[in-house]
């Protein structure tokens, strides 16, 4: 089969690449071309856009870059007609795939969406154009099928695959001692900085993240770097050469932290998933962030406490968001035992609730069926 495969962010490329991986192991004439990122790559799809030169984020973001988005999508409409593939599979990044979806929909093409938009939460409207344009939708949030089932469309929940990543690269972390030494660390307790993978959000949290960081001495603090980013990026915004900075080793970070600090998506689920005391936080732009309170259906802005239905870990959000209060919440996270056993407990019902391992192979071993 020849897979063509739409990956715009950086948690795409890492299940695209798990579920590459997949098919390989099923489809002995397996062939790939797509958009990502190095792990995509290393599993042998043939990159022809990368995923750093498409992340744009909130509405005046977008607008400022129309013109890029929009040759970016003739660019990938020319390419999937050339290519030809058995099948268009879409991950997420939905702005610009449900696009592709309807474009490949009408050239005859079979389109398999992998990890649902997140409509649940904004533009539920979209539900309408999944219908008519995807052929199968493979879902990773327990509660989605549910949701999809309100509309009549029938998907597949098939796990969630950050569990198998961890899983899978977990045992080959070194110790904190190791880990420090490695990255040219001191060796005091780390707290993990996870201000997010694009410029716009680094600019707003990483300052508040390092002003809340200054009376916790006995602590070290390290920025886990995005791998869209270069290191210049992280110093201009700290105003500081020195600031520690730790590229392609996230998971290895979490894995040795004592709490964390992190801007909200993904990156809040996998530091649930690696057991880490944390605390949620976001600021964006004024008018982004008044449009989107107009637009979001959703309680919370963690996956940890929307897939739990409830506050599990604390939110600070735009005006909340101070250095006092992120200070404070970060002494509870550090100091206070009860409270992280609590965190703990409940990360533990969260694992149960996400469905176990094999979401990439469930969903590989489903689509080639379905292809067949």
């Amino acid at each position: 089969m020849k897979y063509y495969i739409i990956v715009g962010e950086p948690s795409g490329d890492l299940h695209a690449s798990g579920l590459v991986a997949a098919l390989k192991a099923i489809d002995d004439q397996a062939e790939f071309r797509g958009w990502g990122g190095d792990l995509m790559a290393n599993e042998g799809v043939e990159i022809v856009k990368h995923y750093r030169d498409l992340a744009f984020m909130g509405f005046t973001e977008v607008a400022a870059n129309l013109r890029t988005i929009i040759r970016n999508l003739g660019f990938a409409k020319d390419d999937l007609l050339k290519y030809k593939p058995d099948v268009v599979i879409l991950v997420d990044y939905p702005g610009f795939n449900l696009r592709i979806a309807k474009f490949a929909k009408a050239k005859g093409l079979k389109v398999f969406y992998y990890i649902s938009p997140q409509i649940w939460a904004w533009k539920q409207s979209r539900v309408h154009q999944i219908k008519a344009s995807v052929d199968e939708m493979f879902v990773i949030l327990p509660f989605e099928k549910d949701f999809y089932v309100r509309f009549g469309i029938d998907v597949h929940f098939v796990g969630h695959p950050l569990l198998d990543a961890v899983k899978r690269i977990s045992p080959s972390f070194a110790d904190r001692a190791a880990f420090c030494e490695k990255h040219e660390l001191d060796q005091r307790p780390v707290i993990a900085m996870l201000p997010g993978s694009r410029k716009q959000e680094i600019s707003k949290m990483l300052p508040l993240m390092l002003a809340a960081s200054r009376r916790f001495t006995s602590y070290q603090f390290v920025i886990a770097g995005a791998p869209s980013q270069e290191l210049s990026a992280y110093q201009q915004v700290a105003g500081i050469a020195d600031v520690k900075v730790v590229f392609g080793a996230t998971y290895e970070l979490l894995h040795n932290s004592h709490a964390a600090m992190v801007t909200s998506g993904t990156a809040t689920l996998e530091t649930a998933i690696f057991n880490v005391p944390q605390v949620v936080c976001y600021k964006g732009g004024t008018l982004s962030y008044q449009i989107a309170r107009l637009l979001v259906k959703v309680k919370f802005i963690s996956l940890v406490n929307l897939i739990m239905d409830r506050e599990v870990v604390v939110e600070l959000i735009q005006k909340q968001l101070t250095e006092a209060s992120l200070s404070a919440e970060l002494d509870r996270l550090c100091n206070d035992q009860a409270y992280r056993d609590r965190i703990f407990a409940d990360y533990d019902a969260l694992r149960i609730t996400l469905g176990g391992s094999g979401a990439a192979e469930n969903t590989a071993d489903i689509m080639l069926k379905k292809l067949r």
